[in-house]
């Protein structure tokens, strides 16, 4: 698993990059704020794998609040066969601190 700052992935979006981004927080956090990406909550990861299957291959940027949980949840992804996994280094508490809301 690597690291990506929020500086590198905003850049990327504002380019008009697709990224793959999942959001392993709880359904309430994402509802406050959130930069897209598939939903899976960190406890559900194992069990929903299959609905990232098709992105094994590819680059997957995983992100939650602070980067405690995406960083767990990058390296079950990696030991479940994903390539190419990046935690978002602070979270949306870095991203927000950074470029607001």
């Amino acid at each position: 698993m690597q690291n990506i700052t929020p500086e590198e992935v905003k850049e990327r979006l504002d380019k008009g990059e697709q990224l793959n981004l999942l959001d392993v927080r709880e359904p309430h956090e994402r509802e406050e704020f959130n930069i897209g990406g598939i939903h899976i909550p960190l406890g559900q990861v194992m069990m929903q794998a299959d609905e990232l299957e098709n992105l094994k291959n590819q680059e997957v940027i995983v992100y939650c609040r602070s980067g405690n949980r995406s960083g767990q949840a990058a390296m079950i992804l990696e030991t479940m066969g994903f390539a190419n996994t990046k935690n978002l280094s602070g979270g949306m508490l870095a991203w927000q601190s950074k470029f607001g809301q």
